[in-house]
């Protein structure tokens, strides 16, 4: 855990080292998630190319401003953010998106698996530190709701009139999908 030397008053040192790293865990999960997002933009092809190449970009312009937001609030809280690509591989949590070159349709089923993972530890990150930093709390639900829109934006192509998602034959769904911090067993 991370112990600041200084914090924000009203938090102590501890409860900050706390928030700290589960901020730290979202940082990378943000991080990976512009990156994924950016390859689908590159590499989607198929007859709703159009549609999936342009609906990706202003998500991947709203994860990077997230990004820089649970950056700077690490910063705030006297911590260090680390956002280098080396660190995020070594501590993230989840597999890596497998998907190159696919039909949108597959993308999209495999972003549905990646919104799912990352929204249910987002949650989880909210739920942990509203008694600590209820400040910390307001922007990963404001954050939330962003990720859960994207998500449902996602969803929309692949879900039917009656409100069932279709999964796509897709290369390999289980390698694209991003498995939660707490069914991995690690820390949060």
């Amino acid at each position: 855990m991370s112990t600041p030397r200084y914090t924000v008053p009203g938090i102590t040192p501890a409860d900050a080292g706390q928030v700290i790293d589960r901020l730290q865990q979202r940082l990378h999960a943000l991080n990976d998630l512009a990156l994924t997002l950016k390859h689908v933009h590159w590499n989607v092809v198929g007859p709703h190319f159009i549609a999936v190449h342009t609906m990706i970009d202003p998500q991947v312009e709203a994860v990077r401003a997230m990004v820089d937001e649970t950056a700077e609030r690490i910063a705030t809280l006297g911590g260090s953010p680390d956002g280098t690509p080396g660190t995020l591989v070594a501590e993230r949590t989840w597999d890596n998106y497998k998907l190159g070159r696919a039909d949108a349709q597959e993308h999209l089923v495999a972003l549905d698996h990646v919104y799912n993972g990352i929204i249910q530890d987002h949650r989880r990150a909210a739920e942990a530190t509203g008694s600590a930093d209820p400040v910390t709390q307001d922007m990963l639900i404001g954050q939330l709701h962003g990720l859960e829109q994207f998500h449902w934006f996602v969803r929309a192509h692949h879900e039917t009139a009656g409100g069932a998602l279709t999964d796509a034959p897709a290369k390999n769904p289980p390698a694209a999908k991003r498995t939660t911090t707490a069914s991995k067993g690690r820390k949060k």
